[in-house]
């Protein structure tokens, strides 16, 4: 499933390519699971409407819509200056793609939507095992898209810590839990704890002060660097562009079982750990 860094890539990309982009039509297909707002009623809501921010929430990437207008032409800056009246939240599941793209290239099998915009260009979303979920919200009849945990980009070292006081579970499945932190799974949570020299099986309560101010650290210094190399490439994912990331190159612990922990050379251990494979090198990480 993407994480932070993946969702963070999509929506920079797309943010980067159709910001003040108008809506002309919007098409989704016949299959139910990735609606999670019906799709006759997305159609209605999206079409007109000008995209004013693309930005990741959590594990969730959210277009910021203008209001609906009359006139479908695309104009540089186009109501950037305007308050989103609406939202458009895409979630991309296990397989999930949000793709920029021409209206001459061919449609991938999976295409679950897709956005004509004025400017000629297409959004398309696909989603091979319908995982992913797309969303539509008038912010006039409800509040915005909010995401359950804090980001782990933002969080102080005092929130951190207050974080895990006291909680039994182990640091790793603390870490995946969406309700404290937002964004972060198997991956980064793997690399932020070899980096943090921290074992998985940890109970989260009984780390120190110490421990939790370098995993926070490590945590953010991992996500900043794989958004800076374009994500982890290591099943389904690509960017807005359809470009692979690069951050699976430098994984020192995550799919690596059997092969030596690049500080000392001890075989990376593979354990079940919350329903989830987890790999942590038994020497580095106390």
């Amino acid at each position: 499933m993407p994480e932070l860094p993946e969702v963070e890539t999509i929506a920079r990309g797309v943010h980067q390519r159709l910001l003040g982009d108008r809506i002309v039509e919007a098409w989704f297909g016949s299959h139910k699971e990735p609606f999670k707002t019906p799709s006759a009623r997305q159609a209605k809501g999206l079409e007109g409407r000008a995209i004013l921010a693309v930005h990741r929430t959590g594990k969730h990437i959210v277009c910021e819509l203008s209001a609906a207008s009359g006139s479908l032409q695309c104009h540089p800056n186009a109501g950037l200056a305007d308050e989103p009246t609406a939202q458009w939240i895409v979630h991309l599941g296990m397989t999930g793609r949000l793709l920029v793209s021409t209206p001459d290239a061919p449609q991938a099998p999976h295409t679950h939507a897709r956005l004509t915009l004025a400017s000629g260009r297409e959004l398309r979303f696909v989603d091979p095992r319908r995982f992913g979920r797309l969303e539509f919200r008038d912010l006039s009849r409800g509040p915005g898209f909010t995401a359950p945990g804090v980001d782990p980009l933002t969080i102080t070292a005092e929130d951190f810590a207050q974080l895990f006081h006291r909680r039994r579970l182990p640091i790793k499945a603390a870490l995946l839990n969406q309700n404290l932190l937002s964004g972060v799974g198997n991956i980064y949570a793997d690399e932020s704890l070899f980096r943090a020299r921290i074992r998985p099986r940890r109970l989260s309560g009984r780390l120190t002060r110490a421990e939790l101010e370098a995993l926070r650290l490590a945590l953010s210094q991992v996500l900043e660097h794989a958004i800076r190399l374009g994500g982890s490439s290591v099943s389904d994912y690509v960017d807005a562009d359809g470009v692979r990331g690069f951050f699976q190159l430098e994984h020192c612990v995550y799919l690596r079982a059997g092969l030596p922990c690049p500080l000392c050379q001890t075989p990376i251990r593979r354990i079940l750990l919350a329903g989830r494979g987890t790999h942590y090198c038994p020497i580095c990480q106390r």
